[in-house]
């Protein structure tokens, strides 16, 4: 098991959120080791601060990999080597 923890900060109601956890779950369908958490921004007030404004944002092991935008292929190659 690869221990390697993917989280995806967002909030309900935000179609980028909504896209990047559509890339997320194709990718990590290739990653079964990869555990996935979900965070919300409306939930916890120093991410709010933090990534307000940013969202959606992609860590892999607590470190920012992405925002905005997620790139399934650089996101793959990502895990592929974290894992």
């Amino acid at each position: 098991m690869s221990g390697t923890v993917l989280t995806l900060i967002g909030k309900p109601g935000c179609h980028l959120c909504d896209d990047a956890r559509s890339v997320v779950g194709r990718v990590l369908a290739d990653f079964p080791d990869v555990a996935l958490e979900e965070r919300s921004i409306l939930d916890d007030d120093q991410l709010a601060r933090a990534y307000g404004d940013e969202i959606p944002v992609v860590m892999i092991d607590g470190r920012v990999h992405t925002i905005w935008r997620v790139d399934a292929d650089r996101l793959r190659d990502a895990l592929t080597v974290t894992g």
